[in-house]
């Protein structure tokens, strides 16, 4: 059961710039390439930071301001630096967000979001350069036909051990509808689940039917595992 991987969608072919690299340049490379933000390596490729456009603006956002003022707070006076700097080694962010390429999509989406920025430093265990991940690589892994989701969905069934015959999914604009029976709730509900984390999959309508629901402690079918039995009714 495959799922898809910062690996599987990030570009590869990665503009950077090394520590010496001046303000104009990265500008003009931000531009020309339509970037915004381009990664700092070293010689062995180890990212040192990143240099955002945010991180450029910060020299037009200061340029008719007092250039020192003796009640500054701490984060002033940094930003004061970047504003001052010209080398990428002064103006970038560090130390770098960066995702491993085993990392799901999903935990991707997470970080950018967490972190608020568009792109990410894809790294090796040496924190070495391989790649990088945009929010725009992330969001075209929901460009895919139902078709190919459908191909996906009957796999994921597949290797769940689903009997084919028993869990019907259909396909429309990205939303799954399973239909059918299975033995217990929680498998109604991993199924779920399951479907819902795979790349491209908008919205689950879970409409399967249980024989009895295993998830209610109260019911008369509920079975009491060796971790209940241990730790006793809450």
């Amino acid at each position: 059961m495959h799922r898809l991987t910062v690996g599987d969608v990030m570009t590869r072919d990665v503009v950077t710039v090394n520590a010496d690299t001046g303000f104009r340049q990265i500008a003009d490379l931000l531009v020309s390439r339509r970037l915004s933000a381009v990664p700092v390596v070293d010689a062995e490729g180890v990212v040192l930071g990143v240099v955002s456009e945010a991180d450029l603006l910060f020299k037009l956002e200061y340029a008719d301001r007092l250039p020192h003022h003796p009640l500054a707070t701490r984060r002033t006076r940094a930003i004061r630096r970047k504003a001052d700097s010209e080398r990428a080694i002064d103006l970038m962010t560090a130390p770098a967000i960066t995702v491993g390429r085993e990392v799901s999509v999903s935990r991707a989406a997470r970080m950018l979001e967490a972190a608020r920025v568009k792109r990410l430093p894809v790294v090796d265990e040496q924190r070495r350069l391989v790649g990088i991940v945009s929010r725009r690589d992330l969001v075209r892994t929901y460009v895919r036909t139902d078709g190919e989701l459908q191909t996906s969905v009957r796999d994921m069934l597949n290797a769940l051990w689903i009997d084919p015959a028993t869990v019907t999914a259909e396909c429309t604009a990205g939303v799954v509808r399973f239909t059918g029976h299975v033995d217990r709730r929680s498998t109604a509900e991993m199924i779920a689940n399951v479907i819902r984390s795979t790349a491209g999959v908008v919205d689950v309508i879970n409409e399967l039917s249980f024989d009895y629901d295993d998830t209610d402690r109260h019911h008369p079918s509920h079975q009491v595992g060796v971790f209940d039995a241990i730790m006793g009714p809450h």
